[in-house]
């Protein structure tokens, strides 16, 4: 009887110890940690230069959330020495400093959403303190929203890291350093620079990508305003638009592929000249497409000699416009190179389209007279040629009736590379798609540009799917996927077949840009009106007030000639 009587009381005890710390049911904590006190207590003025450290007490244990990403400290401090809790949990919030204060000057520590209870993880959001070393606390702000257009799709979040800086005006201003208020945007784009002081100032906002608080010049998206901004009182509802930066024109690398070797710039170059320096290598041509980035250098490696049967090292010379300068690479002829040609749009040709095959090696010469085309077995007349937009496409034309399923026939050596030719017969096969599963668009354009644009249709996959470019006012977009579009106008206002981009460095703005503020369902058989006013677009002058670039859809190219190059 004892002995049961123990066995209970161990069982007993032993759940009793089980349940410390684990509290089974009740509602989750969601409430943030709250600051009880601090070390610069209000009103917070008059702090002394010489003061080296924060210190922020809480009523909960708490630990920081990527707080090297989200404080940001305006004006900045060069030498931040300590920060706790770090690692293990803590009560207080304390950041040390080599720096002394600047006198007269407002402090404002933002900490985003770094400060996060221990238990739940919940975050003290937006959470800002600030100080001054005067006899007061600067009060005007400036508020507004960010976007970024021509979003990558392959980012998750990109506005995570959008931030917004300003730089005192002075004679030389150095945008390599931090600027002297800087606040992140929030998920939406809001963004809030809070505790400035009156003076003159240059706006920049830009995708702080690795949290260096810094703009990095053709690596980072970037928005800024061209005039100065006096700050008198305070400013709400700026909107600023974020692009890719203009990139500094420069040589990358040069690599083996089929056909030859490629050399890539950053930049887009207009003209690249390319001019081999070896003993072997004396027959070649380079085509290279202005605003490309991208030269090709084509020779035939068997003839020549050429790193047939070891590695051998290839030097180049190049002139971008901006750089001369000489290149190398140890190059190894690939035995299973060969040049092909595919059908990379699918076997289903919308109304009214071109067929269109695709090569991997620049199309010199076709001899569309010994292809064939059937139908049912009768030979259909076309028409082929190589695609002056861009020279590794074939375009075959033809009347191609709906629901027709036809063949085309390309024998071996009918179609050509400056040193290359297919070596096998290819054969297509394709259906004619039928009026009835796609759907158009007539759109009509009010208080259009002066000067010629691009009026483009982007899928929901990011990609330029439709463009036409000229001035006409009411565009008519034929045989259309169903799907979801996003409209846009690229304006080309020097015509000169580009779309050309700002440079931030050089103060030079964009060209304009244009968003339709909603989306284009197209569904099949239907035809879409729409009317488009783009002195109503909302967010006009921002984007005058913004740099811009986006990657260069290939109508871009369009007027501009291909330039071959062969050695002299």
């Amino acid at each position: 009887m004892k002995r049961l009587f123990f066995l209970v009381f161990i069982s007993l005890l032993l759940t009793s110890c089980a349940r410390v710390g684990s509290p089974v049911g009740g509602a989750k904590d969601s409430i943030p940690p709250k600051v009880t006190g601090s070390n610069i207590d209000s009103p917070r003025v008059n702090v002394p230069r010489d003061i080296k450290e924060l210190r922020i007490d809480f009523d909960e244990y708490i630990t920081l959330k990527d707080i090297n990403k989200q404080l940001i400290i305006s004006p900045p401090l060069k030498q931040i020495t300590k920060m706790l809790p770090s690692g293990m949990a803590n009560k207080f919030l304390l950041i040390k400093w080599a720096d002394t204060l600047k006198e007269n000057t407002t402090y404002n520590f933002n900490f985003g959403n770094a400060i996060v209870d221990n238990n739940e993880g919940n975050p003290l959001g937006y959470y800002n303190f600030a100080f001054s070393t005067g006899s007061k606390i600067d009060s005007l702000y400036i508020s507004g929203e960010l976007k970024t257009i021509f979003n990558d799709k392959d980012k998750k979040t990109e506005e995570e890291n959008l931030v917004v800086g300003l730089y005192q005006e002075k004679d030389s201003m150095d945008y390599r350093q931090k600027p002297y208020y800087i606040t992140k945007a929030d998920t939406d784009g809001y963004f809030e620079l809070n505790y400035l002081a009156p003076g003159n100032y240059q706006l920049l906002a830009f995708e702080d990508s690795n949290s260096n608080s810094v703009y990095d010049s053709g690596k980072e998206k970037v928005g800024f305003l061209k005039d100065k901004i006096t700050l008198d009182k305070s400013i709400s509802g700026l909107k600023i638009n974020l692009y890719p930066s203009k990139k500094p024109l420069k040589y990358m690398e040069m690599k083996e592929v089929p056909g030859g070797v490629l050399m890539t710039f950053e930049g887009q170059p207009d003209e690249v000249k390319i001019i081999s320096l070896n003993e072997k290598l004396k027959d070649y041509k380079v085509t290279h497409l202005p605003k490309s980035d991208s030269a090709m250098i084509w020779f035939n490696a068997t003839e020549q000699n050429v790193g047939i049967t070891s590695n051998e090292n290839l030097k180049f010379s190049y002139d971008n416009g901006v750089k001369k300068d000489s290149v190398s690479l140890f190059y190894r002829y690939n035995t299973k190179n060969e040049m092909s040609v595919s059908n990379n749009r699918g076997n289903l040709l919308a109304p009214q389209q071109d067929f269109v095959i695709t090569s991997n090696y620049f199309v010199d010469k076709i001899q569309p007279e010994k292809w064939s085309l059937v139908s049912d077995s009768i030979k259909q007349d076309f028409t082929a040629e190589v695609s002056e937009k861009n020279p590794f496409e074939i375009h075959i034309k033809s009347n191609f009736k709906e629901g027709k399923k036809y063949a085309l026939t390309i024998p071996k050596e009918t179609l050509s590379s400056f040193y290359e030719t297919i070596k096998k017969t290819y054969r297509f096969e394709f259906e004619a798609d039928k009026t009835e599963n796609f759907g158009d668009l007539l759109l009509t354009l009010e208080n259009a540009p002066e000067h010629k644009f691009w009026i483009q249709l982007i899928n929901e996959s990011g990609a330029v799917t439709y463009s036409k470019y000229g001035t006409e006012k009411q565009i008519n977009f034929k045989s259309l996927k169903p799907g979801k579009y996003e409209l846009r106008i690229l304006v080309d206002e020097n015509e000169n077949g580009l779309w050309d981009p700002a440079d931030f460095a050089k103060d030079i703005f964009a060209e304009p840009v244009y968003i339709f503020d909603k989306k284009i369902e197209v569904r099949p058989l239907w035809e879409i009106r729409e009317t488009w006013d783009l002195l109503k677009e909302n967010g006009k002058d921002a984007l005058k007030e913004t740099t811009k670039e986006v990657e260069k859809p290939k109508s871009i190219n369009a007027k501009e000639p291909l330039i071959i190059a062969s050695p002299k």
